[in-house]
């Protein structure tokens, strides 16, 4: 069988929704018996990784590591079968000024047109890398994953006062417009636990600090830095409430994984999040509006049994929810037949 690579930005170890959706189906494929080869390029030259690719070779290329292998791809894209792993446009990343998301677009539609097909996680992710100019026919939807508790998710019908937001800071996730809506609802009783790096982006970290502090939120709010999956299981079925009003999510991990929880969401609007959260899991607002996410959390914080009631359209929701095996099998599906330029049938962008 013909060797299949994984291409990846850095360590594949890292903990945000992008690596750990890459580790896992690299851990499923091989659990199949499909040999993986992964490569990370901070860790590799690739024009020289890639000149030892025997040809016919299937490469899978995260999408952040495009941008960095433009003239590899340009040089061994031929004698390759290259299929793009997007997680998300470049364009979307929260911070970019116009002319930097215009470039960006150029660039990653430019790149993706040499592919010989693109995997998204989601039908929102696959329109916009259509909106590129890519044909519909090269283009698999592939959810990921989500690993299932191991005890029986109860029903939660407690008062909602333990918050949660999983993600790294960084200025997508939406701390600032989340810190704006709390000091809102400082009246009420509640305390926000806040697990994802500090460290990845310091300016994002030092901005929430400083606004926790301004609106006197410091013995409330927790920022507990990045944790291993075990403390963050713990951390979820300790929850009463899983908030993330992000700017754009190419699928959404963490809200899915709420939602195995049974965790009732309040998030936006935004990418792909409706797609991940149906109606009666979780109330959905616009992206950037801390007066409309105030709002929300007063209304679920306030009223018990519509809490419990979101909470048991979530845990609803989690229970069908794919996981990572299933993921695996529409993997090897999509594999074969992008690589023959054909993504499935059943999950072509219509």
């Amino acid at each position: 069988m013909t060797e299949l690579v994984f291409v990846v930005p850095g360590q594949l170890d890292q903990l945000t929704g992008g690596y750990l959706y890459d580790r896992r189906i690299v851990e499923e494929l091989r659990a199949r018996g499909r040999p993986v080869a992964v490569f990370e390029l901070a860790a590799c030259d690739p024009e020289r990784e890639f000149a030892e690719f025997v040809d016919g070779t299937t490469v899978v290329i995260d999408g952040l590591a495009l941008p960095s292998l433009a003239g590899v791809i340009a040089a061994e894209g031929r004698r390759l079968r290259l299929i793009a792993l997007i997680h998300g446009p470049l364009a979307a990343e929260a911070g970019l000024g116009p002319a930097a998301a215009k470039q960006a677009t150029v660039v990653e539609a430019a790149l993706l047109s040499q592919m010989r097909g693109i995997v998204c996680p989601s039908r929102s992710t696959a329109a916009a890398v259509a909106n590129y100019g890519i044909s519909a026919d090269r283009i698999a939807v592939v959810p990921p994953g989500t690993a299932k508790p191991d005890l029986p998710v109860p029903p939660r019908n407690r008062l909602v006062r333990a918050l949660l937001c999983v993600a790294n800071l960084l200025p997508r996730k939406g701390h600032g417009v989340l810190i704006e809506a709390l000091a809102e609802i400082s009246d009420l009783k509640w305390a926000l636990l806040s697990i994802g790096s500090v460290e990845r982006d310091p300016a994002t970290a030092r901005e929430v600090r400083r606004m926790i502090s301004s609106a006197g939120l410091d013995e409330r709010i927790v920022l507990a830095g990045e944790k291993p999956p075990e403390a963050v299981r713990d951390a979820y079925r300790a929850a009463d409430l899983f908030v993330l009003p992000s700017f754009y999510e190419g699928y959404g991990m963490v809200y899915a994984e709420a939602m195995v929880h049974g965790l009732p969401i309040i998030a936006t609007r935004a990418g792909a999040i409706p797609e991940t959260v149906p109606l009666g899991a979780g109330l959905l607002v616009p992206p950037g509006d801390p007066v409309a996410l105030a709002q929300a959390l007063r209304r679920v914080l306030s009223d018990p049994a519509f809490a419990a009631r979101l909470a048991a359209g979530s845990r609803a929701a989690g229970a069908r929810l794919p996981d990572w095996p299933n993921a695996a099998e529409q993997w090897e599906r999509a594999l074969r037949l992008c690589s023959a330029g054909r993504p499935p049938i059943g999950d072509r962008l219509q």
